[in-house]
Formats: structure tokens, C-alpha cells, sequence
């Protein structure tokens, strides 16, 4: 009977995940709000069908999700990136967790909050969520832009000063309460509980650095990879464990873990065993909270639970605003980095649970705070869609259109929309026949550079028709678009398919699958080119020469090769849906190559291939 909960349970989970996530993700809601929504529903405030009473069971869910996420995000992080990043980390993410914690203690004195209490609740509401912050910086491409950085080493600090917050949790219980503990615990005198907190997080650094590796090399040698994987899901509940008989977060020591063997040569073997399970449980996560949302809490005190999100969400937002300010953060990343971090996290679940254990918080305060920080969670993926559709266009604006487009006073057969490190080797070698070409660059600063080395480029943005109207497209023959943006590339293709039918468009592609997509949009699979396939053939070329092979034969096996897989790709054309006949050609094709330069290096030289090596020769 268990047995048949368990997948009923498992059954609802993913059920919701696969119709909820999809209709979120195509309203442009993101996939985290989609199974916040889904887990809201399923939750045992709504339609009850999973979580328990009071949502436990979704919790149980939850916890996991965050040990496995914060255990691959440790695993990302070598102790010689940790320290490169100590800057932003301890500076930035420091004054975070300091500032907001001791704001939020000062407004919950003043309404009436206990010094202890006060000091708790500051602490608990001064972390954000790790898992909904990075899933979406992913999802929307902002991991690597400045206000993404500075937002990731802010939640390291708030990872890794959970340590801290909870060995500080039992002072603040001694005056109170009693601390229970549990098992062996009980017995210690009560200042030994942080000597056994650094003594736990003592264990995994010294095992995760000198253990574990060895325990992996045994298994490697066994050839079973399912062993490795089932090592590191022990390694992971091991820890897990460990953290819990000693009152610390599972999850935080998932991520020491993680930390300590980001340096080990398994590295990328635990992350790419474990990549399958992360996307999973982090959606199984978001769901939890979805259903631990308690609607009869909400529902009891709704003007006061709206007034404490909002407030939590201005207040983190206004003192990372200030932070960033004070550092000179400037601009849209700005912005970016005080929404990204409004909200409260799901290490306050944990904090919370034990200040009630610990009676630091009474269990009406606790269940508020749940509330808030559950909502918080909930609203933040509308923070980013906020930030993606009202401020960073306006910081885009700002920056691109304070100069108003050139106005172009020439009109030529082929316009060039784009002229970066792709763009400008088109141009060029175009250029360099005798074809004019109307150039247009988006980049004002690279605009004026160019102009200075006596290229003729006008600037403004190639996707507006009204430029490309000035530019005489209605006159041109060709249009050759080599901007580097997906998403623009794709909608200029639509526009001008749709109002000039007849004009030719050739466009770089970024991959297989936005080749596929622009061939969709009316473009010939001759007229779409993958940016790296040219550059990447001559390096092999260079390469194999510099092995020694005759120069004849390494061209002839690059012009096979495009050949080769030009064919390939209008094979793969019609089914490239359908994942299984896709596999099936790209096998046949594979057998079919290697019998092609088998064959290759059974011919003998001809008189012409040593030509080529003589002439060579001369050359040098």
C-alpha cells in the first residue's frame, strides 16, 4: 500500500512538471514559475492530492532536490576559482548578508520582536534562493553577464555562511529554551555543539580530499559506471547524514563536498553521471515549494502576509541597490543583481525549522515568516521577467540609441547586416572583388574604430526596416546577415521573407539546430552557413600538416569532409524531430565517412599530390 503512494506521489509530481512547465515556459513565464504554479495546485493547501497535511511530504522532496543542486554547484567550483572570485564573494556578498540582516533586525525590533528573535529572523531573511536564481540565469542567458557573476558570488557567500548562522542558532537558544538534540548529542555539555559543527565540515574536507578519490579509482578500475554514480549518490547521503546527526543543513555539507572534490580528476565524471538527475530534482524542488505553500496561513492574514512580501522584496532589493551603488555596479546589471536577490531562500526552511526546535521563534512568527519567504520565492521569476521586459530594454535604449542611426547616403547590391569577428571577413574579402556592399554595425564604438582604419560603415540596428529602407534593400539584390544574436537574426529573416519574397538572404548559423530553424524561415540550406565549420576545417588542416601528411591529401579530406556533411545535414533536414531516426542516419553516415578515407589512405600519390609539397617547398 506504501508502495502504491509512492508512485501515485511520483506520478502527480511529474505529471504536473510535464503540463504545467511547457504552458508557463510558452507564455514567457520561465519554467521556475511554472512549477512553482504546478506545485501550488497538486499542494495540500489546494487540490491535496500530494505533500501530506501540512505538506511534509513535499518538503521531503524539497530537501533532497537542494542537497543534489548545491552538491553540483560545489562540484563546479575549484578551490582556485573560489579564490580568484574571494573579491566579490567576501566583499560583495558580505556586505549582502551583513546589511540586510542587520535592516531586517532593526524594522523587527521596532515592531515589537525580541533582540534574539530579531537577530534570527534577520540571519533567516538575508538569504536568497540559490536554486531559482541560477535556473533562471541559465534559462535566460544572464549567468555570464556582469549583474549574473556578481549575483552568483553573492549566493556563495550566502551558501557558505549558513555554516555560521547555525552554529550561532544554539547561543541564541541558551537563554530561552532548552536545545534538544538528538542521539549522542544529548549528552555533551552545550558549547560543544559548534566545536562538533567545525569538527563534521573537518570530516568531509579531509575525506572529500584524501578518501574519496581513492574509493573512485577503486571503482573506475572496474570498467561499471553505474558504480561511480551509485558512489556518488552514497557520497551525497552520507554527507547528508553527517549533517543532520550534528544540527547542520544536509544540503550545505552537499556543497563542502562539492567544493572539495571540484579539484578531483572524477570531477567531470560525477558531474556528467549526475547532470540526468540535477534538472529532475531541482524541477521536483520547485514544486515542493509550490506545495508548502500554506494557503489557510495566507488566507487567515492576507493584507499582513502582502505587506511583509512586498517589504521583504523592497528591502533586500533597496540595500543591494545601495551596495551596488557604493561598489559601482552601474547600469542594468545593477538592477539585475538587486531583483535576482530579492527574494528569501529555501535555506530559510531549514533556519526556520530550527529556531522552532530551539524555541528562538514562537510557531506563529515561524509559520508568517514561512509564508513570506515562500511567496517571495514564488514572485521572484516574475522579478526577472520584470527586469527582461521593462528594464533591460530601457538600459539596451539608453545605451544604443543616445546616437541616432547614420544616415546612409549610398545604396549598393548587397547589404551586410553586421560587421563583427564574423562580419567583417565577409565584407572584406567581398569588398576586396570589387562588390560594394552597404554595411551596417549596431556597436557605436566599433563603428567609429572602423572608420578609423577607412572602412565605410554606418551605423544602426539591421533588424529595423526603416534602416534597412534607407539602405535601399527595396534596390538590392542580396542580403547577408552575419549578426551574432540568435533570436534578431531569426526575426529579420522573417520580416524581409514577408515584405521582399524575391530577395536573396544568406545568414550565419549559430549551430545544426539554428541552421534547421532559418532553413524553416524559407532559407536554402546553401544560403545558411555554420559560423565555426570553416575556421575549425582549417585547423584540422593546419594540424594534420604539421603531423607531417602531404598537403594534397589533408585539402582533399577537408573538401570531403564539408562534402560529407553537407549531404549529411539535408538527410537529417526532415527528421530532425525524430530523435531516433536522427541517431540511425548519423550512424550509417559515421560507417560510411570511415570507409571514404580508408579508402582515401589505401590510394597511392599521384605526380599532382607532390606538386603540391613542391610548390610549398618554394613558397618557404
Amino acid at each position: 500500500m506504501h508502495a502504491s503512494h509512492f508512485f501515485i506521489s511520483a506520478f502527480i509530481y511529474l505529471g504536473a512538471a510535464v503540463l504545467l512547465v511547457p504552458i508557463a515556459h510558452r507564455l514567457g513565464l520561465g519554467s521556475v514559475l511554472g512549477y512553482l504554479i504546478g506545485g501550488a495546485l497538486i499542494g495540500p493547501f489546494v487540490l491535496g492530492w500530494v505533500g501530506g497535511a501540512q505538506g511534509e511530504e513535499a518538503m521531503h522532496f524539497a530537501e533532497f532536490g537542494v542537497v543534489i543542486m548545491l552538491f553540483m554547484i560545489g562540484l563546479e567550483l575549484e578551490p582556485a576559482r573560489l579564490w580568484r572570485m574571494r573579491g566579490p564573494i567576501f566583499g560583495l556578498g558580505g556586505m549582502q548578508v551583513v546589511f540586510t540582516a542587520l535592516a531586517v533586525m532593526g524594522i523587527a525590533i521596532a515592531c515589537g520582536l525580541g533582540t534574539k528573535p530579531a537577530i534570527a529572523t534577520g540571519m533567516i531573511l538575508a538569504l536568497s534562493s540559490t536554486a531559482i536564481v541560477i535556473q533562471t540565469l541559465q534559462e535566460k542567458a544572464l549567468m555570464r553577464t556582469d549583474g549574473g557573476a556578481d549575483s552568483f558570488a553573492v549566493l556563495l557567500f550566502q551558501d557558505i555562511s549558513v555554516i555560521p548562522m547555525l552554529a550561532v542558532f544554539p547561543l541564541l537558544a541558551a537563554s530561552v529554551a532548552k536545545v534538544e538534540h538528538h542521539g549522542w548529542l544529548q549528552e555533551l555539555p552545550h558549547w560543544v555543539q559548534p566545536l562538533i559543527t567545525l569538527g563534521a565540515v573537518a570530516v568531509i574536507v579531509i575525506g572529500g580530499r584524501f578518501i574519496v578519490p581513492r574509493g573512485f579509482n577503486i571503482l573506475a578500475k572496474t570498467g561499471l559506471r553505474e558504480l561511480l554514480t551509485a558512489a556518488a549518490l552514497l557520497l551525497i547521503v552520507g554527507v547528508a547524514l553527517l549533517m543532520t546527526q550534528v544540527g547542520l543543513s544536509p544540503a550545505l555539507g552537499a556543497f563542502v563536498a562539492g567544493v572539495v572534490l571540484a579539484g578531483s580528476h572524477y570531477r567531470h565524471e560525477l558531474e556528467s553521471n549526475l547532470e540526468p538527475f540535477k534538472g529532475l530534482l531541482l524541477g521536483l524542488f520547485f514544486l515542493a515549494v509550490g506545495a508548502s505553500l500554506d494557503f489557510s496561513v495566507i488566507a487567515g492574514k492576507p493584507l499582513l502576509i502582502a505587506a511583509l512580501v512586498v517589504a521583504l522584496i523592497a528591502l533586500k532589493a533597496a540595500v543591494m541597490f545601495v551596495i551596488a551603488t557604493l561598489l559601482k555596479i552601474r547600469g542594468s546589471h545593477r538592477w539585475l543583481l538587486s531583483l535576482a536577490l530579492a527574494q528569501g531562500g529555501e535555506f530559510a526552511f531549514a533556519l526556520l525549522s530550527m529556531a522552532i526546535q530551539q524555541e528562538i521563534l514562537d510557531a506563529e512568527t515561524s509559520k508568517l515568516l514561512v509564508a513570506v519567504v515562500a511567496l517571495s520565492m514564488a514572485i521572484a521569476p516574475l522579478l526577472f521577467i520584470i527586469y527582461d521586459r521593462l528594464i533591460a530594454p530601457r538600459y539596451t535604449a539608453v545605451s544604443k540609441e543616445t546616437r541616432s542611426p547614420d544616415r546612409i547616403d549610398e545604396h549598393a547590391p548587397v547589404i551586410l547586416a553586421g560587421f563583427g569577428r564574423f562580419g567583417n571577413f565577409v565584407g572584406r574579402i567581398m569588398m576586396s572583388q570589387g562588390v560594394k556592399v552597404t554595411v551596417l554595425e549596431s556597436d557605436p564604438d566599433h563603428v567609429d574604430m572602423l572608420r578609423k582604419f577607412g572602412f565605410k560603415v554606418f551605423y544602426g540596428d539591421a533588424t529595423r526596416l526603416d534602416l534597412l529602407h534607407a539602405a535601399g534593400i527595396e534596390q538590392a539584390c542580396m542580403l547577408i546577415i552575419a549578426l551574432a544574436d540568435q533570436a534578431k537574426v531569426a526575426q529579420l529573416i522573417a520580416d524581409v521573407r514577408e515584405r521582399f519574397p524575391k530577395l536573396r538572404i544568406l545568414a550565419r548559423a549559430h549551430d545544426y539546430d539554428h541552421r534547421v530553424e532559418l532553413i524553416n524561415l524559407g532559407l536554402t540550406a546553401e544560403d545558411t552557413v555554420h559560423e565555426q565549420m570553416g575556421s575549425a576545417q582549417e585547423l584540422a588542416v593546419r594540424a594534420l600538416r604539421a603531423l607531417g601528411q602531404p598537403a594534397y591529401a589533408t585539402e582533399r579530406a577537408a573538401r570531403r569532409w564539408r562534402r560529407y556533411d553537407d549531404e549529411t545535414f539535408h538527410l537529417l533536414i526532415p527528421v530532425h524531430e525524430d530523435e531516433d531516426a536522427y541517431a540511425s542516419i548519423v550512424r550509417e553516415r559515421r560507417v560510411e565517412l570511415t570507409q571514404l578515407f580508408e579508402k582515401d589512405l589505401a590510394e597511392l600519390p599521384t605526380d599532382n599530390d607532390q606538386a603540391w609539397e613542391i610548390a610549398r617547398a618554394e613558397e618557404k
